[in-house]
């Protein structure tokens, strides 16, 4: 998140006239196991806050599996709770959770049947096909990496993903995930993996900057950054959120 989301609205920059600024607030996880992500996600809120004393214009929630572990449709009880954070903090600002970006990000290509890649555990992998499935997006096949370190996750070549992709039965998917989390680095091989495959290209942090920009208004366009953020969907209709105005 903290490497990819700036890149892409860096790229953005050279094609349209706004500008950005990244401010970020962590919660805590150096392994990836259901305790730890059931604790970080217990720890949005003060994120959340911090993150809007900032007075900022949209809030992005990094981590994919932490919101899936936690329960189907969970995105969105995270997005209103964290929501709620800033309207009570005066600071009221749309959230983004890298989850639900994915699910919105592949409805938005219309791929009803997609392959993935994660660098999770097989037991967590899981949790992200069900979650997906229960979206109305079936998984086909997957690639479970198994890296439970958080910094290996970061430290993962991403030229490796195209490969591991190809790999995957792909024929049949509408499109291809080829990193659901937004710690394992792919944007550099987007590109690339899409030629290879012949199919539309997402990862977390592209679908989590897609709907960013349409959160904010924006046209979600960046070069370098795959079929979704191409501008074949600048102006799609972001996914519902709650929010509203401080009186």
């Amino acid at each position: 998140m903290e490497t990819e989301i700036p890149a892409i609205l860096r790229a953005r920059e050279s094609v349209a006239p706004e500008r950005f600024t990244f401010h970020s607030s962590r919660m805590r996880m150096t392994h990836v196991t259901p305790e730890q992500l059931k604790a970080m996600d217990a720890d949005s809120d003060r994120c959340a806050v911090e993150l809007s004393d900032a007075r900022v214009d949209v809030l992005g929630y990094a981590c994919l599996v932490a919101i899936m572990s936690m329960g189907l449709g969970y995105h969105r009880t995270s997005e209103e709770r964290l929501h709620t954070r800033t309207v009570e903090n005066n600071a009221p600002a749309p959230v983004v959770t890298s989850a639900g970006a994915l699910v919105h990000g592949l409805h938005t290509l219309g791929a009803k049947k997609i392959a993935l890649v994660a660098p999770y555990m097989r037991p967590l992998t899981r949790t992200v096909v069900e979650y997906l499935t229960h979206e109305g997006i079936e998984v086909l096949d997957y690639e479970a990496l198994e890296i439970p370190d958080n910094l290996d996750v970061a430290a993962h070549d991403p030229a490796r993903l195209p490969a591991v992709a190809k790999a995957l039965q792909y024929t049949g998917a509408d499109a291809v995930v080829l990193s659901a989390c937004v710690q394992m680095p792919s944007l550099g091989a987007v590109e690339e993996a899409e030629q290879l495959l012949g199919k539309p290209v997402v990862s977390a942090a592209i679908c989590t900057a897609h709907q960013m920009l349409r959160a904010l208004d924006l046209p979600a366009v960046a070069p370098g950054a795959g079929h979704l953020l191409s501008g074949a969907y600048a102006e799609t209709t972001p996914a519902p959120q709650a929010v509203s105005s401080a009186d």
